[in-house]
């Protein structure tokens, strides 16, 4: 099994979400199918890892990918046809180039794909050995739970399209309690709603019809950091 194929076409899943709004239904599946199944959690780990700058000299590197591949070789046959079925069929409709092709390499146990495994390990190693590359900007750092940190390349390209306001506000709402997220959403719906209904009595009466669905649909929206989100950006572009 080539996991790399699949850790690439989940990302991108995780990532495209973002723009299609989906994003909540697909961190929930991915939960239960990768952070929930440990094994599939630690292949998600050690292809990370590899994937990973770390200012490592030559032994340590060695060291480290003879670990990786020893954690892989351990999980890999422990995976059954039911587990590997449920996450190809959730990504069946992604296609995209496999990103982590030389970590498959790497970890393959095809006796003829022998070279291309030894220059994979070659790559990998000085990829290791490189140190970690620091933004000269700063970094707002965010209270990011652990599905987020196995989910982290999806959400760093969309956390990198975000200004710095933005991230601010990210922050904010993602340490803010489920409690205090409630009170704040209701607040806003409030708002939108009042504001939405002053409008009405200026508009036509075909725009008011569309304003009394905005209403509805406003008025049914469950509270999560999704929908206020959302909400807020509604109340400012009101």
């Amino acid at each position: 099994m080539k996991f790399g194929i699949l850790k690439t076409k989940i990302e991108t899943l995780l990532s495209e979400s973002y723009k299609k709004n989906t994003f909540k239904n697909e961190i929930k599946t991915f939960r239960i199918l990768v952070l929930e199944n440990k094994k599939f959690a630690k292949l998600f780990q050690v292809y990370n890892e590899l994937d990973s700058k770390k200012g490592l000299d030559e032994s340590s590197s060695n060291d480290f990918i003879n670990e990786c591949i020893k954690i892989y070789e351990n999980i890999i046959n422990k995976i059954t046809n039911k587990e590997l079925s449920l996450l190809e069929n959730w990504v069946r409709n992604v296609n995209i180039k496999n990103q982590y092709d030389k970590i498959d390499s790497l970890l393959s146990n095809d006796i003829t794909l022998l070279e291309k495994k030894i220059e994979s390990r070659k790559v990998i190693k000085e990829s290791l050995k490189q140190k970690p590359t620091v933004d000269k900007k700063e970094v707002v750092k965010l209270p990011i739970t652990t599905m987020i940190n196995v989910a982290n390349k999806s959400i760093s390209n969309y956390i990198e399209n975000l200004s710095e306001s933005q991230k601010v506000e990210l922050k904010n709402l993602l340490s803010t309690s489920e409690k205090d997220l409630n009170v704040k959403f209701n607040v806003v719906k409030q708002e939108v709603i009042t504001k939405l209904n002053s409008i009405k009595e200026t508009v036509d009466e075909e725009t008011k019809e569309k304003i009394n669905e905005t209403i509805l649909k406003v008025s049914s929206d469950e509270c999560d950091r999704v929908n206020y989100i959302k909400l807020k950006n509604l109340k400012e572009n009101l």
